[in-house]
């Protein structure tokens, strides 16, 4: 699962100090679902303010099953903007441990 979660937070975002609530509701759901957040190869940002107002940041999220092999194994892309602001999360493929 992937999307731009708009829940910025120091769990992921290693240039924002604080912690949001709403983190903790987000990681209780996708828990339910077996499911866990992964984390890049390399941490870049993911989200490019598109005015000086506000600031970038890592708000598109990657989870993945609990038990698959790719966790903590995927790229992110900032050479390729789908869009004006956000950057491609790439999991080349997902397999899961059975």
């Amino acid at each position: 699962m992937v999307e731009d979660f708009k829940i910025r937070d120091s769990d992921w975002d290693p240039f924002y100090p604080f912690h949001s609530t709403h983190s903790d509701s987000l990681l209780e759901i996708t828990d339910s679902f077996d499911l866990k957040l992964s984390s890049p190869i390399q941490q870049v940002l993911t989200c490019y303010a598109d005015n000086t107002n506000n600031t970038n940041s890592v708000i598109d999220l990657l989870f993945l099953p609990s038990n698959s092999i790719e966790i903590d194994n995927y790229h992110i892309l900032p050479e390729l903007q789908y869009s004006l602001d956000h950057t491609s999360l790439t999991v080349t493929h997902c397999v899961t441990r059975l």
